[in-house]
């Protein structure tokens, strides 16, 4: 009998009082102290790596995923973190869970880069594919794909990767691993194909180079020509002014007092 009241008692104790700290807790999470304490976090995170001092930094951000496990952005930065000590694993780990928790197509990269470092290149293409697919007008994305590509043997699938990025964002380097590609695979007439857009690419760069430059002299010697002239007409109106200012000299009788007002209001 004894057993079963207490059985009864934690059901009541489950079914009314429970859900009522739970609520207060949420409440706690979103009250301004909350909030402040963890911006507080964030702030001694990001300087911490900007420092480069990684156990502040990691002391940060798992203190964040303490009070908040679902915090994307801190497993992201951690992973971050992680990547750059070489601690690979950890690494991975937090950009997967990241990813589970917002499929953000710059976690999937990240698992990406980590994947590539470490000789998982398949695991690495397919990454970078997936990040792609979320976002494709991103040339670094397909940059990242062309090199997992030629670890793999595929240099086609890699050109076309480094192709697709040059598409996005025309430069010579895009163009010049390209190049690299083609003469490690012997292939002569796609060597001179591209030696060929190269130049092509330098010769429109410089163009433009000198595009910008032109518009910024031409305003110069606009502005330059204006001053001049403003300074010539001031040159010229000054003296018209003052004689016009000159009042004439006259022997007439002197004038009512309202009339003398009105008269120099005229004049000046």
């Amino acid at each position: 009998m004894f057993a079963i009241f207490l059985i009864s008692l934690l059901a009541i104790y489950l079914a009314f009082f429970f859900p009522e700290q739970i609520t207060r807790a949420k409440q706690e999470e979103k009250s301004p102290k909350y909030k402040s304490q963890m911006k507080k976090l964030w702030q001694i995170a990001q300087t911490a790596m900007k420092e480069r001092k990684p156990f502040r930094a990691e002391k940060a951000l798992l203190t964040i995923l303490k009070f908040d496990e679902k915090n994307a952005a801190a497993y992201n930065r951690l992973g971050i973190l992680y990547a750059k000590g070489k601690k690979y694993d950890e690494a991975v780990e937090c950009f997967e869970i990241a990813q589970s928790l917002d499929s953000n197509p710059a976690s999937i990269h990240n698992v990406g880069l980590i994947y590539l470092e470490t000789g998982a290149y398949e695991k690495a293409a397919m990454a970078f594919s997936q990040a792609i697919s979320l976002e494709g007008d991103v040339p670094s994305r397909y940059i990242a794909l062309a090199k997992a590509e030629e670890k793999l043997g595929r240099p086609k699938r890699a050109i076309e990767a480094l192709e697709n990025a040059y598409e996005l964002d025309p430069n010579v380097s895009t163009l010049r691993q390209i190049l690299a590609i083609y003469e490690a695979n012997n292939d002569a007439e796609a060597v001179a194909t591209t030696a060929a857009r190269i130049e092509e690419q330098i010769t429109r760069d410089n163009e433009a180079k000198k595009r910008k430059k032109k518009p910024t002299s031409r305003v110069a010697a606009r502005n330059r020509t204006s001053a001049v002239r403003q300074t010539a007409t001031r040159s010229n109106v000054q003296p018209k002014a003052q004689a016009k200012t000159t009042p004439p000299v006259s022997k007439a009788k002197s004038a009512p007092r309202i009339i003398k007002s009105h008269a120099g209001r005229k004049r000046i």
